[in-house]
């Protein structure tokens, strides 16, 4: 859990001011008659004792109240050693109560112990999935080259200028992989077969790619990206994608030759599978971690960059393959 603007404010702000509070005078009969008058808020955790001047004394659990004789007064069987979080701290200083002591409730006391709020569960579980969402989803628009906060509070002008550049490197690899096309029409005119698995070779690449950054953002979170630690990510990375290459591209080779009994074709598109997967693979790692080296923001540099740079190292290993081959084989 990281500290927020959020955590940091005071825990009052997030305390319920309808709380039952008991005698320590009352025995458990009388207790349950003033709890049926008074009656009770919807959620009800533990009931608190207190003394003179509203001192907190100690706290009766329910289960305890309904399960101990009524003759019984609550000196004698409420708990009294009670945790209580003080007024001054804050929402992340009480969160780390509830984590050390496990309870589902914390009464807020003042400098004389006497009860201000109380503080349940209920509470710090909202503010955590509220948090951790906005984490998740800035992380994603992070990821596709922009800030969800910056976005959020900017004017139509200067959410272009946060946008566009970002989506003008989609354009030019974009308008790279049509040169490239278009250098190899040959290659196509020849074998009109290359161009129906175009988009699922390019689909593949930029799928791979983009598990290799989300995986590689989360490792340079826990640990540095150094020389080392960039060696031995592309070691890791470029076997898992020789295994994902290999897979893939069996996969689609077999679906060819299943389709058009075509045997250059299956090895051709299945061979492209294979080296373009390996290159999105180290791809993902590899510019992720340079933006860090270069002291840019790799969520946001990487998630576009390596996504245009993917597309073009797919279709070099596409129709360049397929090129050879024919040239070769045929």
């Amino acid at each position: 859990m990281l500290p927020s603007l959020e955590m940091q404010r005071p825990v009052l702000e997030f305390c319920s001011m309808d709380f039952p509070v008991l005698d320590s005078s009352l025995h458990i009969g009388e207790a349950l008659d003033l709890i049926r008058k008074q009656g009770v808020r919807e959620k009800i955790i533990y009931f608190y004792v207190t003394g003179e001047d509203g001192v907190l004394e100690g706290v009766l659990p329910t289960r305890r109240l309904l399960t101990e004789p009524l003759e019984m007064p609550l000196r004698d069987c409420m708990i009294r050693r009670v945790v209580a979080i003080p007024t001054k701290a804050s929402l992340l200083e009480a969160c780390e109560l509830f984590v050390l002591h496990k309870f589902l409730a914390f009464p807020v006391v003042d400098e004389r112990r006497r009860i201000r709020g109380v503080l349940d569960v209920g509470v710090f579980t909202e503010e955590v999935l509220d948090f951790a969402e906005h984490e998740r989803m800035d992380d994603l628009f992070q990821t596709l080259g922009v800030r969800s906060s910056e976005i959020r509070s900017a004017s139509s002008s200067r959410a272009f200028v946060l946008r566009f550049p970002w989506l003008l490197s989609t354009i030019l690899g974009g308008t790279a992989c049509a040169l490239l096309a278009g250098a190899f029409s040959e290659t196509l005119e020849k074998q009109i077969l290359l161009a129906f698995f175009l988009t699922l070779v390019l689909g593949l690449g930029e799928s791979v790619s983009a598990q290799s950054i989300a995986v590689t953002l989360q490792a340079m979170h826990k640990s540095k990206p150094t020389l080392l630690w960039m060696i031995g990510a592309v070691r890791k990375e470029f076997v898992t994608s020789v295994l994902l290459g290999g897979a893939c591209g069996g996969l689609v080779g077999m679906i060819v030759y299943t389709w058009k009994h075509d045997w250059l074709a299956a090895l051709s598109i299945g061979g492209s599978v294979f080296l373009s997967t390996i290159s999105a693979c180290l791809l993902g790692v590899l510019i992720p971690a340079i933006s860090r080296v270069l002291k840019l923001d790799p969520k946001i540099a990487a998630g576009p960059l390596t996504l245009a740079i993917a597309d073009i190292c797919t279709l070099s290993c596409y129709f360049g393959l397929a090129k050879m081959l024919y040239a070769i084989l045929t």
